[in-house]
């Protein structure tokens, strides 16, 4: 008689226990961003990529969210071809593709901008995925 292979956690259990893991203000700001992209895009699905790194996908990979001892890192994966008109792009400006925003201890999140960010990539993937299939 064949084993069941142990079913895997998900991906929002893996983000729920690296929020929880880290207990501190990275964990904090990990936990709020994720809220606002949630907000921003009710269908987005969260993914676990790279060994350990949160990913929220909507028809191709929006952003990440990576947590480093002084920055919670939010990578956009096209971010170099989204506007940003308030100026949340503060890190992987010299890339062709990706933009990131580092949060530091203490930063304030406009979270109005971020997720008019986040709703500019999921229409910059739709697009994207309409001319795929084309």
């Amino acid at each position: 008689m064949a084993r069941a292979a142990p079913k895997s956690p998900s991906a929002s259990a893996l983000i729920d226990a690296r929020i929880a893991e880290l207990g501190d203000w990275r964990g904090k700001t990990l936990s709020r961003i994720r809220a606002l992209i949630r907000q921003a895009d009710p269908d987005i699905v969260e993914t676990w990529k790279w060994r350990g790194v949160p990913v929220w996908e909507h028809d191709g990979i929006v952003c990440t969210g990576e947590t480093y001892k002084a920055v919670v890192k939010t990578t956009f994966a096209k971010g170099a071809a989204l506007a940003d008109p308030s100026g949340l792009f503060n890190a992987s400006l010299e890339g062709g593709t990706r933009r990131a925003i580092d949060f530091r201890e203490g930063d304030k999140i406009d979270e109005k901008a971020l997720k008019a960010l986040i709703r500019a990539a999921v229409a910059l993937n739709k697009t994207k995925t309409k001319k795929k299939n084309a």
